[in-house]
């Protein structure tokens, strides 16, 4: 069963997303918050699996809200939602750790594969949004830039077809291995770089200057 927290302050939104998640037999709705203090009590007491997580709420906004959760440690996945495809709430909230975003237009059954797809613990990005993501944090001036000493000539490989958006499928036929095999290198790259998803690790590998912009 995947346990999700909704945060949004229209309760209009809440209710919507209350009723396409009831309905899924796999997805248990475990709490709601009208901003970003009642979110993270609620995630910190509750532990879903995953956050649907309004960007933009009183009190505390969703950047800020998942800063605090990823600084705790916290489990649960957040997918960010906004009115806006990719605006500067957005980049800030995946930099801090958000693993994916949705438009608050989603049709239902988009909004339920979201929820699988970053329950099984991927990030939830298309090819182009994640070039466009990558090529956006490029652009700014490198945080603390991570080491990849540690990683292997094939987990650089890896990384680098990461930042193209491939999926685990594409990257498998590129490298003419399995896709468990894939899982494997990726689930490494992850735990060396200490990220939290494969979005992360595209973004310390801009940082550590392995990739650029095209």
């Amino acid at each position: 069963m995947i346990r999700v927290l909704v945060a949004d302050d229209q309760p209009l939104v809440r209710s919507g997303f209350r009723m396409i998640l009831e309905e899924r037999e796999d997805i248990e709705l475990v709490g709601e918050a009208a901003d970003g203090v009642e979110a993270v009590r609620l995630a910190r007491e509750l532990d879903p699996d995953v956050v649907l997580m309004d960007i933009r709420m009183p009190n505390l906004d969703g950047v800020e809200a998942t800063t605090r959760l990823v600084a705790d440690g916290t489990r649960a996945r957040i997918l960010v939602l906004t009115t806006f495809d990719l605006d500067e709430y957005v980049y800030a909230a995946i930099k801090a750790g958000a693993s994916g975003f949705l438009l608050k237009d989603v049709e239902p059954a988009e909004l339920v594969d979201a929820v699988r797809v970053v329950a099984a613990g991927n990030s939830l990005f298309g090819p182009e949004a994640t070039a466009r993501l990558v090529a956006r944090f490029a652009r700014e001036p490198a945080a603390a830039a991570h080491s990849l000493d540690e990683l292997t000539e094939r987990e650089l490989e890896i990384l680098r077809l990461l930042a193209t958006g491939l999926s685990n499928a594409e990257l498998a036929g590129r490298l003419f291995v399995s896709e468990t095999t894939v899982k494997t290198h990726v689930s490494s790259v992850l735990r060396k770089l200490g990220v939290r998803d494969r979005v992360q690790a595209v973004i310390a590998a801009y940082d550590a200057g392995l990739v650029s912009p095209r």
